[in-house]
């Protein structure tokens, strides 16, 4: 591993300006910057996911095991996006989404309404990620449409969103609350 970090501040970036990974400075407004920055954001957020621990937001091991491997891999996708040219996200990285989307998806019921975010503190914590990867994902579109961004890097994040739905629908069962459909009759508060 290259350098460590022995003094988290440097001062460079108080021109409103910050280092990319491979060495070259941009705007902290940058599309780039607001790409891996979302995605460093959604990335925190599944560790709040992760950090339930009350009995009624207990995490399946199966679904807290993939949540940590997908943090490993949105640290690489934050890497990819932070260093032009770099590619840390695969194609199969794409497809194994589809598999435990497909894995987790098969055992809930069809859907016949939409779903709010809630169900209990872990399901709702995943319903929060996922709106940040949709953010994230948005970003690196609009980082794509002035710079080079590989698909997958788009494609994973679209993936994921979708995972992180699912898996909230199963954190909302696991933790005994059961989704809260959204009720279309229901007008006023």
């Amino acid at each position: 591993m290259g350098n460590r970090l022995s003094k988290i501040y440097t001062r460079t970036g108080d021109d409103g300006s910050t280092g990319l990974g491979d060495g070259s400075r941009t705007g902290k407004d940058s599309a780039r910057v607001a790409a891996y920055g979302t995605v460093d954001e959604a990335n925190s957020c599944i560790g709040l996911v992760l950090a339930c621990a009350a009995p009624d937001s207990a995490i399946p091991d199966e679904v807290r095991d993939l949540l940590v491997a997908v943090q490993h891999q949105m640290f690489d996708l934050g890497g990819e996006l932070c260093i032009p040219g770099h590619a840390a996200i695969s194609g199969e990285d794409v497809e194994r989404l589809e598999v435990h989307l497909d894995r987790f998806n098969e055992d809930l019921p069809p859907l016949k309404d939409f779903i709010l975010p809630g169900g209990g503190e872990a399901a709702a914590r995943c319903h929060v990620a996922r709106t940040v990867v949709r953010r994230a994902e948005r970003e690196a579109v609009a980082l794509a449409r002035v710079e080079d961004v590989r698909p997958e890097a788009i494609r994973y994040l679209n993936r994921l969103s979708d995972l992180l739905f699912v898996l909230a629908r199963v954190l909302a069962r696991a933790g005994g609350h059961g989704e809260v459909l959204w009720d279309h009759e229901r007008r006023k508060a």
